[in-house]
């Protein structure tokens, strides 16, 4: 059980915050003006930016799951794809063993339905995370690092030679997995399903980072003797937040395998942990906005420059190189210094 020294959490909650009705205007824009891109989309004649936002949706969710232990937890994981790539191979397999109609591993039941395949990518996920995080969480530093990275290569190469799987080809999902009765292979519908998925995820983030948990992780992040000294577990902390941090990865991978019908090991690729991190930095560690503002910037930067050019991350060294000078929360304080100034 996780032990919390009461006089902290009331002194850090008794702390004065400037309450602002930005956030509450914020959410009710992004679900009306969500509700009504696809038609907007429509309109000027390019559907295709339904399946961008999409996308940009998947690894918002993504993102913000690093984002926990690395922007409020303080925890640098070069290994978090690995969890992403499990829940798309989650998918990817129980589809595979649906149309086969032979159990995985002789007694479980392939499927294709949302409602199991999604449960399932977050708790094997979880698992994962489980497992890496009682190993690494007993060091620090650079030796974490190595110890998350060296994790996630371990299963992409495990992955990569899985041939009944596709082995380094991946494997194709032919259908995206069944809703009740919604037409799961229109775009517009999955992006609604997509959407809504990752507004309750975000909710829960937020009533999370907001909690007694929350504030108990910002405090190891800043000082983590301090808090040990104070009587808190801050290895079961740390734990903890990996472990639902390797779920949150997992439901975005289940929800990419879904999009794209395709699922490979490049998920589990230590460049793809690289990539989340990049959204957090150029979004703003530590803050709810920035996983999306960060996903949304680096997938509308790879759509468009693509087009120019197959080096397009190159323009990523300039961009980043900026933000750190001249503003290191990211584009979220860019909007929270705009907000201020308004109020």
């Amino acid at each position: 059980m996780l032990k919390v020294d009461e006089t902290y959490i009331a002194q850090t909650k008794a702390e004065p915050r400037r309450r602002s009705w930005w956030p509450v205007a914020g959410t009710i824009v992004f679900i009306l003006c969500a509700a009504a891109f696809p038609f907007l989309a429509k309109a000027i004649g390019d559907p295709s930016l339904v399946g961008l936002v999409t996308r940009i949706a998947i690894y918002a969710i993504a993102a913000a799951s690093l984002n926990l232990i690395l922007g409020y937890g303080g925890l640098v994981s070069f290994g978090h794809a690995a969890y992403f790539g499990v829940g798309g191979y989650v998918v990817g397999i129980l589809y595979n063993h649906y149309i086969s109609g032979d159990p995985f591993w002789g007694f479980i039941p392939g499927t294709n339905q949302l409602l199991i395949t999604i449960p399932a990518a977050i708790i094997i996920s979880g698992l994962f995370a489980l497992v890496l995080g009682a190993l690494s969480l007993r060091t620090s530093g650079v030796p974490f690092i190595m110890i998350t990275l060296a994790f996630a290569q371990m299963l992409y190469f495990l992955f990569v030679s899985l041939k009944a799987y596709g082995g380094d080809d991946g494997l194709i999902v032919r259908r995206r997995n069944v809703l009740f009765d919604l037409p799961m292979a229109d775009d517009t519908t999955f992006y609604y399903v997509t959407i809504g998925i990752a507004v309750l995820y975000f909710i829960v983030f937020a009533k999370l980072v907001r909690s007694q948990f929350g504030i108990v992780l910002g405090g190891i992040r800043q000082n983590e003797r301090r808090m040990a000294a104070i009587g808190i577990s801050t290895y079961q902390y740390k734990l903890v937040a990996f472990v639902i941090a390797g779920m949150g990865a997992g439901l975005a991978g289940a929800l990419m395998a879904n999009y794209s019908k395709f699922v490979s090991p490049d998920m589990l690729h230590w460049t793809k942990s690289g990539d989340l991190m990049i959204m957090i930095i150029i979004g703003g560690t530590g803050t709810l906005l920035g996983p999306v503002l960060g996903a949304a910037a680096l997938i509308g930067l790879e759509t468009y420059l693509t087009s120019w050019t197959e080096h397009w991350k190159f323009f990523l060294g300039p961009i980043l190189i900026l933000i750190v000078l001249f503003s290191s929360g990211g584009l979220t304080s860019v909007f929270s210094g705009w907000s201020r100034k308004r109020e």
